[in-house]
């Protein structure tokens, strides 16, 4: 396994792991969009590792773009105001759109993100998310059609997650430790 950062508590999904995962994602993307006109939309910047790697897993024929939602700012915590930084540069009326994220945890700025898109009248529009935390005693307000995996409800970085920036390039996705954060 890699080094270990000094920050890292813990590893929680090696590159292997994190491999296997893209690799049935990208599956199952290709069987139900078979035929389709699939959109990919990243959601930066957290999301572009997963991406890259996600799109060479699907089988098809397919467009790549990307949008940049701020709701956390340099904080641990969302700020709980969205605002889109980087939007769409193609149309997505009548195409089929997958939006790929990094983490799903309240799903609040992904909620605000689908209404947004869907106001633009995708033919459909769905979610591929590489994380879902289990946040206890919360319903994420976004049910994505594609999970990579649970995770614990912890600050995870690596594998193009971040804190203030920082740890996206980490081959694996690590639990960071809290003194780092707090």
């Amino acid at each position: 396994m890699e080094a270990l950062h000094p920050d890292i508590e813990r590893v929680l999904f090696d590159k292997e792991h994190i491999a296997s995962i893209v690799e049935r994602m990208g599956a199952e993307i290709t069987r139900d969009y078979q035929g389709k006109d699939l959109v990919l939309i990243a959601v930066l910047r957290g999301a572009v590792v997963f991406m890259g790697d996600l799109m060479r897993a699907i089988d098809l024929p397919l467009a790549i773009d990307f949008m940049a939602v701020s709701s956390y700012g340099d904080r641990a915590k969302s700020s709980g105001i969205v605002r889109i930084v980087k939007d769409l540069d193609m149309d997505i009326k009548g195409r089929d759109v997958l939006i790929v994220e990094d983490v799903l945890d309240s799903g609040l700025t992904l909620n605000y993100l689908m209404k947004n898109l869907a106001s633009r009248h995708p033919a459909s529009l769905e979610v591929a998310t590489f994380l879902w935390k289990d946040v206890a005693g919360k319903q994420a307000a976004v049910d994505p059609k594609y999970v990579g995996t649970h995770c614990p409800d912890a600050f995870v970085v690596g594998y193009g997650l971040d804190f203030a920036e920082r740890y996206r390039n980490l081959p694996y996705i690590g639990v960071l430790k809290p003194e780092v954060y707090s």
